[in-house]
């Protein structure tokens, strides 16, 4: 991601793991700003939050918790679509131009760190992936795919886990489609507006513990409110499993228990622990990831005037 300071208009962006405050804390900077004169518009960047079937599994903020601040790209897409990296970009830069044209501060939000750096630093200029190529490396198991990997793109498969069937799937048939490795085609990156855009970014990273307390008592308000409804819903639809919607945390969890697999308290101890999981993953690529003169809040309460101070001036 770039580090440079861009003359460009201002945009915020307030990144983090799940369950780390962000939502709420995006409202608190739009009310603050609003109230000196600067209208805002909160913008997500969240891959789950994206998917309209995905209300209460994603946490996707609510006309209270909005408190009359206009929210983007919540709930925009068919839980039949999937929503690419490219695709959410391409939008989100639509809404931060149209936003600044009406005079309104964006303000990003979101856990989903490929969607940030996609559209802040650009896409990777992949060709198109031969058909043959693609439906061989779908065929093959993850553990497969994944020793195929290490062989033919060895470095790549030491980022990955050994168990993330799309992301190995992918540069796996990158490397066999285009006879080059991901790695090459990312240092090429095209098309980000980091250098067009005065960002405004913060970084939140909770207490570890306390961040996980929330994770797991949010995951039991979701089956308290909705969540098993929803998840039954989604699988009345018969997608196919391999649709990122199929595949947000929570859908199996609960998808276990409405087969007779396990019990809901079964499904809540997974979806708890599925929700941890990926909380600590998203945690370790916010701490490592962004460049390091991006703010990072490491306490429960963060002040935004103290992060966003140049945007109250």
């Amino acid at each position: 991601m770039s580090k440079g300071r861009s003359p460009g208009k201002a945009v915020a962006l307030i990144a983090g793991p799940t369950a780390s405050g962000k939502s709420d804390l995006a409202v608190e900077l739009a009310l603050a700003l609003a109230e000196r004169g600067r209208p805002c518009l909160v913008i997500n960047a969240d891959s789950a939050q994206v998917y309209r079937d995905l209300a209460i599994l994603s946490a996707r903020p609510s006309a209270a918790d909005m408190r009359g601040i206009e929210h983007r790209l919540f709930g925009e897409w068919d839980g039949a679509e999937a929503c690419s990296a490219a695709d959410w970009a391409a939008r989100a830069k639509r809404e931060i131009e149209d936003a600044q044209i009406a005079g309104l501060l964006p303000i990003l939000v979101g856990g989903t760190g490929l969607y940030l750096r996609t559209l802040l630093d650009g896409i990777a200029p992949v060709p198109g992936i031969d058909p043959e190529v693609r439906r061989a490396v779908r065929a093959l198991s993850v553990t497969q795919a994944y020793a195929a990997l290490t062989i033919e793109d060895a470095n790549r498969a030491a980022q990955l886990n050994p168990f993330d069937t799309a992301r190995i799937a992918r540069a796996l048939e990158v490397v066999r489609s285009t006879g080059r490795p991901l790695a090459h085609w990312q240092r090429q990156r095209a098309g980000g507006i980091a250098e067009a855009i005065d960002l405004h970014p913060l970084v939140l990273l909770p207490e570890r513990a306390a961040l996980y307390a929330r994770c797991d008592a949010r995951f039991a308000r979701m089956l308290d409110n909705g969540a098993i409804d929803e998840v039954e819903n989604l699988l009345d639809r018969n997608l196919p499993p391999t649709l990122p919607v199929m595949r947000a945390i929570g859908v199996a969890e609960i998808a276990g228990y409405l087969k007779g697999e396990w019990s809901r308290d079964e499904a809540r101890v997974r979806g708890q622990q599925a929700t941890r999981n990926y909380a600590k993953r998203q945690y370790t690529w916010f701490r490592r990831q962004p460049p390091g003169d991006w703010p990072r809040c490491e306490f429960e309460n963060c002040s935004i005037y103290d992060y966003f101070e140049r945007l109250f001036v």
